[in-house]
């Protein structure tokens, strides 16, 4: 269901994301103020203007200070929870 990958989503952020990108998705979490470019803020409609496949290769590809997550979450399935997590963030 739906409401079930959001929180298997939140679960997985929490373990790999929320460091860096904050518990609300607003680029503020403890490693952020040790990187040089924004982690972003997930809440702003400019980010969830971008296109699931967008967001999907962003997330686990990465790019520049974006590492890749690809061996670290390996399931499908949980990396499309982790989408609509992000999904689920929007103001």
């Amino acid at each position: 269901s739906p409401g079930e990958n959001v929180k298997v989503g939140k679960t997985i952020y929490a373990k790999h994301c929320k460091s860096c990108h904050g518990n609300a998705g607003l680029g503020d979490g403890p490693k952020a103020k040790m990187l040089k470019t924004s982690a972003g803020d997930f809440s702003s409609a400019k980010f969830q203007a971008q296109s699931d496949g967008v967001l999907y290769y962003q997330s686990f590809i990465g790019r520049d200070e974006m590492p890749n997550y690809e061996s670290k979450i390996e399931d499908d399935e949980d990396r499309w929870a982790v989408i609509d997590y992000l999904r689920s963030l929007k103001k």
